[in-house]
């Protein structure tokens, strides 16, 4: 079993905004899985889906995004997945727009989620796919641009990249994490 996890804050007034990117992955995923229903466990909600022929669960935490941790820590627990199985998607507004990073394990690079997630499972060997939705704009505030909404001359690219980052977590399920590395770093 493999656990997806994709970071963001719940509720509508985070729909749609760049720290969300996350969850938009997974809703990408799932509808490439013909849209389980997704049912609340561990703090969020989760739909388990088959990806290349492999058993995979997916996981919106819903605890808010600097306190995910607690959330995959009890999936982790409850299905007794080895850490190498589970992969943490979220949001980096140091990297730019339309590029996304995997790795298979480091600190948590100043994603405060990330962060929490390792913190809590005790590890930083934990795989991740960063989504970039950078550079902050000139004159914004850090905090202001991750919680604002993606400008109508973006959505393309964003469309781009939640179905490239889709296309890599595959990668990671059937291939591992090097050889998703290797085809989209």
């Amino acid at each position: 079993m493999k656990l997806i996890v994709g970071l963001g804050n719940p509720g509508r007034a985070y729909d749609g905004t760049r720290h969300n990117v996350g969850f938009d992955a997974l809703a990408v995923l799932a509808n490439r899985a013909g849209s389980p229903a997704r049912r609340q466990r561990f703090q969020g909600e989760v739909a388990q889906v088959t990806l290349r022929g492999s058993s995979a669960l997916l996981l919106w935490p819903l605890t808010w995004m600097n306190l995910s941790g607690s959330s995959v820590l009890s999936a982790r627990d409850f299905y007794k997945v080895d850490h190498e199985n589970i992969l943490v998607i979220c949001d980096d507004f140091q990297l730019v727009l339309g590029t996304i990073r995997l790795r298979g394990s480091g600190s948590g690079g100043g994603q405060n989620g990330l962060a929490d997630v390792l913190a809590r499972l005790g590890s930083t060997a934990i795989p991740r796919l960063r989504i970039g939705i950078g550079p902050v704009a000139v004159g914004w505030k850090t905090a202001d641009f991750v919680l604002g909404k993606f400008a109508t001359h973006e959505r393309a690219d964003v469309d781009i990249v939640l179905e490239r980052t889709a296309d890599a977590v595959e990668e990671w399920v059937a291939l591992g994490i090097d050889a998703a590395m290797n085809r989209f770093n």
